[in-house]
């Protein structure tokens, strides 16, 4: 598992699922709409801090961003 894929995925899917643009889910995080874009194109790593803000933003359970639900063949 690629975790930091894992991780970006879900940020999008979730992020998305909520309705928010990347603007707006920052603004709720207290990040930047980069910072986000850059999490979300796995071209970022990512402090637990900042973890548990997008959780926070989305109102989803911390672990739930790391769960891998790509369908495996």
């Amino acid at each position: 598992m690629d975790i930091i894929k894992v991780f970006a995925s879900n940020v999008k899917k979730y992020r998305t699922l909520k309705g928010f643009s990347q603007e707006i889910f920052a603004e709720k995080a207290g990040l930047h709409r980069t910072y986000i874009s850059a999490v979300e194109r796995e071209k970022r790593s990512i402090a637990l801090e900042n973890v548990q803000k997008i959780a926070d933003a989305l109102e989803i359970e911390t672990y739930l961003l790391f769960i891998d639900n790509i369908p495996k063949n």
